[in-house]
């Protein structure tokens, strides 16, 4: 029976899916980082929200860990990157509290144009200072969005209602999208020159951290007010008290920080400031809604293999799980391998499904493939992103399927064009289930891939494969399996050793200079 801790704070009817999937669950909430490492390693599941820190140090002791699930959007305490190399699913809530953080971010920017805190705590204290809260109206008055995804198509929309012009910057916001919600798409410099109000709604990410700074601020119209109901490190904090007591800010409404709990902060006990303490999802509805979510996610992928909303996996539904578990396997060896391989800037990649594959859901086998290819050079690349990396670096991605069978029941084969060469390689599953590399570079060979791979092109020569193997044995590096391939006799020839750890860099090195060697890399998977 699988076994889930909740860490933080949930509706107590998440707990009750949990039982009644037939998880075994406890809560304890609260834990310091040494208690949540000392415990970990007996549970399959963890669900938090926003306290618990899921860091590389807790994900490097917990051996059973498959799923760490967020009642929410935000995963900035979750290490993705160090979960996902320990193959560990994250997954977040992100429909579940949208409509309660727009609600938020409107009522906060109302309560920025009309100085409500401020005069609330003026009036009970016996004040009646109506000259030195006169505010401005939001009608006709220009909303720019930083984000439009999920939340912000929301604040559009109610911004809308107001009768706001709503402008939008938006990387991933298609202009069929933008129509839609009646909303113009533009630059960033564009949205700091012509926006009224910022209201940011984007993720924190290497690109968006501290987007809101001292130069950007400049840019925008005097008297800008910003509201953040997103995430703190968007904003450099400094920078936009500056601003503010210098009037290029009028004001600013803040429901997130960089260091939270906020306990102080250079925007506190400004004049023109609101701040909330990270209520933007915190309504009766979007804790239920998120918790009742991270339960139901939790538990199909525990019992079922079934993905949704995870941030490192392509989403699977609990039917295609059981089918789809043998193809990822093989698509995450292709991609790797490629990748691995693969030394020059890659300028298209093209993916072919041939067969009884066809009849499957492909997405996330091509995301999978995507994700290996561009994870040997870059970092954090994840099934999610790897469309979009792809593009970013101007690679063509192209999906083929062919459903007539050939020389296999099914076949999925990657293609790599780069300026300098082609290389594809084809894989199947055997009737084991188990995936089998068929094809390299055209070339036929019959090989699995294992955690050490030594892999070798060299012009077709007598005695190679001798002193290969006399070059490993010699430097006490064991050889499990020997694969091996050739185009034609004296034309091109390709060894897939698999050894027993790693390869020492001086071996390879040594293997590299041996006559009619072509290429020589040390694979891991």
């Amino acid at each position: 029976m699988p076994k889930v801790l909740i860490a933080d704070e949930l509706s107590p009817a998440a707990v009750q899916i949990f039982r009644q999937r037939g998880i075994e669950v406890e809560e304890k909430v609260g834990l310091k980082p040494k208690e949540l490492r000392e415990i970990i390693g007996e549970y399959d599941g963890l669900a938090v929200r926003s306290a618990t820190k899921v860091t590389p140090e807790v994900i490097a002791v917990a051996k059973k860990l498959k799923v760490v699930g967020r009642a929410g959007i935000g995963v900035d305490n979750i290490d993705v990157k160090a979960a996902t190399a320990a193959g560990i699913c994250v997954m977040n809530t992100p429909f579940g509290n949208s409509i309660t953080t727009a609600e938020h971010s409107i009522a906060m920017m109302m309560a920025l144009a009309r100085h409500i805190p401020q005069a609330d705590r003026s009036t009970q204290d016996g004040k009646w200072e109506k000259s030195k809260f006169v505010g401005v109206e939001l009608y006709a008055k220009t909303l720019g969005l930083i984000g439009c995804g999920n939340i912000g198509s929301i604040v559009a929309d109610r911004a809308q209602g107001l009768k706001m012009k709503v402008i939008a910057f938006d990387p991933f916001l298609s202009p069929e999208r933008a129509l839609d919600l009646g909303v113009e798409k533009v630059e960033l410099e564009d949205l700091f020159r012509r926006a009224d109000f910022i209201s940011l709604h984007t993720p924190l990410t290497d690109q968006t951290r501290g987007i809101l700074n001292a130069d950007s601020i400049a840019k925008c119209r005097p008297g800008v007010r910003i509201i953040n109901c997103a995430r703190g490190g968007l904003v450099v904090e400094e920078d936009l008290r500056a601003a503010l007591d210098s009037g290029q800010v009028a004001g600013a409404a803040i429901d997130v920080f960089v260091e939270e709990p906020a306990k102080s902060n250079p925007l506190f006990h400004h004049p023109h400031v609101v701040t909330t303490p990270h209520l933007g999802a915190s309504s009766t509805e979007a804790q239920l809604n998120v918790a009742l979510q991270v339960a139901e996610q939790m538990s199909d992928f525990l019992l079922h293999g079934a993905v949704t909303n995870a941030l490192n996996m392509p989403s699977v539904t609990v039917e295609e799980a059981p089918r789809l578990r043998p193809y990822l396997k093989l698509a995450e060896q292709l991609g790797s391998f490629a990748g691995q391989v693969t030394e020059d800037p890659i300028k298209r990649i093209i993916i072919e499904y041939e067969g009884h594959v066809t009849q499957l859901n492909t997405k996330p086998l091509t995301g999978t493939i995507l994700q290996g290819v561009l994870r040997a050079s870059l970092d954090n690349v994840n099934m999610v992103n790897a469309s979009i990396v792809a593009k970013e670096r101007n690679i063509e991605v192209s999906e083929v399927r062919h459903e007539r069978e050939g020389d296999y029941h099914t076949l999925v084969r990657l293609t790599v064009v780069t300026d300098k060469f082609t290389r594809d390689i084809a894989g199947t599953l055997f009737a084991d289930q188990r995936p089998r590399l068929v094809q390299i570079k055209g070339i036929n060979v019959d090989a699995e891939l294992r955690p050490h791979m030594l892999y070798v092109t060299n012009e077709d020569k007598p005695g190679m494969i001798g002193r290969l193997g006399t070059l490993l044995g010699d430097s006490q590096i064991n050889i499990a399996t020997f694969a091996l391939g050739r185009s034609a006799p004296g034309k091109d020839a390709i060894a897939l050793v698999e050894i027993d750890g790693p390869m020492p860099t001086d071996v390879l090195e040594r293997v590299r200079r041996l006559p009619n060697v072509r290429q020589a890399k040390a694979l891991v998977f």
